[in-house]
């Protein structure tokens, strides 16, 4: 199966995130479990618990087809020991949330190493936050994203994840999303079908497909290396359509979600049903 859908808007609850889904047409959808630029926010009340859960049997959604989102402020890698505290505990409380919605994933972006610690150090903080939270977790998937690698951020080449998910001692617990965007600005390049095959095989020598969780398909504003994270509709970008429509046929990314991020809602169910034609 294709799933195919959009980072959906969680206000007013989190169980309207699956109407809205309906009407675009999606079979797949990402959501903030709570305002992503706040630290605080109040537990998830068992109603909405109960109603998300309902529209999910009733609309047929099933927890391999969502992939939510973390918060913007979670620096799991974090140079100062008090603020990556507060980092730890703010993913921790995320991934009670989607256990208790009843969801395999939350996807996050690793964390920033603020230009005062190396590297291979933030790496190391990063996978060692993520140990300490599946410890006191059950059954989600922690799922890195890779990044554009924009300011401070590590995540933006294959070579980092893989260095993360090395470090995990439950292996079964951490996945990978694909940001096409974040892709293409790192300096993967994605605009002729040679380019694909040669960007994946990578993937898969360096990180492996069987850590592949999701895909968050969006072109890019900028050119490919420029270090920029700005998402753009499909084929009006630097990538083109050729990537998208390679991405939804190849076999290897069947039964994950592939989450539009792309730059104008109003498209989105068209831009979904575009998708599903280049299966056929």
């Amino acid at each position: 199966m294709k799933y195919i859908g959009a980072h959906i808007s969680s206000a007013g609850g989190v169980e309207k995130t699956i109407l809205r889904a309906r009407k675009i047409n999606a079979t797949a959808f990402s959501f903030f479990t709570k305002n992503q630029l706040q630290w605080y926010a109040p537990p998830i009340s068992q109603k909405q618990i109960d109603c998300f859960k309902y529209f999910c049997i009733k609309y047929k959604f099933t927890p391999q087809q969502i992939l939510p989102h973390s918060s913007y402020l979670i620096n799991l890698g974090h140079p100062v020991n008090e603020l990556l505290k507060k980092s730890q505990a703010l993913f921790l409380d995320e991934m009670i949330r989607c256990s208790q919605l009843g969801l395999n994933f939350l996807n996050f972006h690793p964390g920033s190493h603020l230009n005062q610690i190396t590297e291979t150090l933030c790496l190391l903080r990063i996978a060692n936050s993520i140990n300490m939270i599946l410890d006191k977790t059950k059954n989600v998937i922690a799922v890195l994203e890779n990044t554009a690698g924009q300011g401070t951020n590590v995540g933006y080449c294959f070579e980092h994840l893989a260095e993360i998910i090395n470090n995990i001692d439950d292996k079964s617990r951490i996945g990978v999303c694909i940001d096409t965007c974040h892709l293409f600005v790192s300096g993967y390049d994605l605009r002729t079908e040679q380019d694909c095959q040669n960007t994946f095989k990578k993937f898969n020598s360096i990180i492996g497909l069987k850590y592949l969780k999701g895909i968050h398909l969006n072109d890019s504003k900028k050119k490919i290396n420029s270090r920029i994270d700005r998402h753009e509709s499909l084929g009006l970008g630097e990538i083109g359509t050729l990537a998208f429509s390679w991405i939804i046929r190849n076999q290897n990314f069947y039964n994950i979600p592939m989450i539009l991020e792309t730059a104008n809602p109003e498209i989105w169910r068209q831009e979904i049903d575009w998708l599903r034609l280049q299966i056929k």
